[in-house]
């Protein structure tokens, strides 16, 4: 009987040793394919990852970079060889002893702009150009250089002007104080840069002038060819800074204006022209007019050492009409009215207002006042080298225009009230 019980003890226990390896077995297989499991469940959620990462980066378009400019595309420009030019010169009304001060005007242009476009330079001057400067602007410019000497009938102060009025005028305006008020050549000036420089011969075969003086500075690449610019948006006239004009300079400009625009009625399209823009005087945000007016002008004008213009419209007859009136008040003598206020009002007047651009995208000086871009990555692809919060920077300072154009022009339409 004992050894029944022995016996049956012994298969119980191989019974318990077979069961225990087989669920030692069993664990082991287990474990196992968790294991696989857990390692395939890994790659899949990597996998998975990794596929909607790709495919959110394809259906998310980058974010865009600021400019505050009106183009959309200011950042998207690439650099390319321009092979193609438009009719077009680089203009220069220079003394020979200015020639310092050309040749650091040209050097900034060529380095921004020119030395891309090899564009020619075209020099004015009411004495004939010497050696010197003609050898040092040509080998400064990248494209043809010309000289031309001005007609002194283009240039002199009319046989008809009074003499003793115009003395008295002088005399006047120097007392005050006012900037160049006793010069005459700067007068001179002044009436050539409104209504003859357009006249030139040596400017007959060109389409498009870009106005440089002596003494200026560009402070960014430029984007573009403002030539091309104009020609391809029908633009007559382009600018870079706006402000106000002395209005003791241009006493009885406004009267005559408006005795112009009695007698020329059909020249004039009052529903489409910037008229606004040079007569109002509301409140642009928190600023109102810094100068009080005594007559509707505003004294708003386009500062003219910086333009961009098509000579066909100054050769044409409505702007002829219109300086060729004003010239007839002898104001540009017996007062000291300047060209800027003259292209400013004139464009304004017989423009359609969205023939006119501010080039927002390129800085520029011209000693007292800047331009410069306030977009930080505009900057750096363009490479300026100017400061956006400096004092001389006019942009949207209280002395500047360019908010009322933007209320009343052709720019920043989401200003528009």
């Amino acid at each position: 009987m004992r050894r029944a019980y022995l016996i049956l003890g012994a298969l119980l226990g191989v019974v318990s040793i077979l069961k225990l390896q087989s669920l030692l077995q069993a664990g082991r297989s287990c474990y196992k394919r968790h294991s696989l499991d857990g390692y395939y469940m890994k790659r899949s959620r990597g996998a998975t990852t990794k596929y909607d990462f790709d495919r959110g980066r394809n259906l998310i378009k980058p974010l865009k970079l600021s400019t505050n400019t009106y183009d959309d595309n200011a950042l998207d420009h690439e650099s390319e060889i321009h092979t193609q030019k438009e009719n077009a010169t680089l203009l220069m009304l220079v003394r020979n002893w200015e020639i310092a001060g050309a040749l650091r005007s040209m050097r900034s242009l060529e380095d921004r702009f020119n030395q891309d476009y090899h564009y020619d330079w075209t020099f004015l001057n009411d004495v004939p150009f010497d050696n010197e400067f003609i050898e040092a602007t040509t080998a400064m410019a990248s494209g043809k250089t010309q000289y031309a000497l001005i007609p002194p009938e283009d240039w002199d102060r009319p046989t008809w002007i009074d003499e003793k009025r115009f003395e008295r005028g002088l005399q006047l305006l120097e007392d005050k104080g006012v900037l160049y008020g006793g010069s005459k050549s700067y007068r001179n000036m002044c009436r050539f840069n409104s209504g003859y420089f357009f006249r030139q011969k040596i400017l007959d075969s060109y389409d498009y002038y870009f106005r440089v003086e002596p003494d200026v500075e560009y402070f960014c690449d430029f984007p573009y060819d403002p030539f091309k610019v104009m020609r391809e948006k029908n633009k007559k006239y382009g600018f870079v800074i706006s402000l106000h004009e002395y209005e003791d300079t241009i006493p009885t400009l406004w009267d005559a204006i408006e005795e112009y625009m009695e007698e020329n009625k059909d020249d004039i399209d009052m529903e489409n022209n910037s008229y606004k823009f040079v007569t109002d005087c509301s409140m642009i945000g928190k600023y109102g007019p810094i100068v009080n007016s005594n007559s509707d002008y505003n004294l708003c004008h386009f500062w003219s050492n910086f333009e961009v213009g098509d000579l066909n419209f100054f050769r044409g007859e409505r702007y002829r009409r219109f300086f060729e009136y004003l010239d007839s008040k002898g104001g540009f003598y017996y007062e000291r009215w300047g060209d800027a206020p003259v292209h400013s009002i004139g464009v304004s007047l017989l423009l359609n207002r969205d023939e006119i651009i501010h080039f927002d995208e390129l800085g520029y000086t011209h000693v007292p006042f800047t331009t410069c871009p306030s977009a930080y990555y505009l900057k750096l692809q363009q490479r300026c080298q100017c400061n956006s919060d400096d004092e001389s920077n006019i942009d949207i300072s209280p002395n500047s225009c360019l908010m009322r154009w933007w209320k009343n022009g052709s720019g920043k339409f989401f200003l528009k009230i």
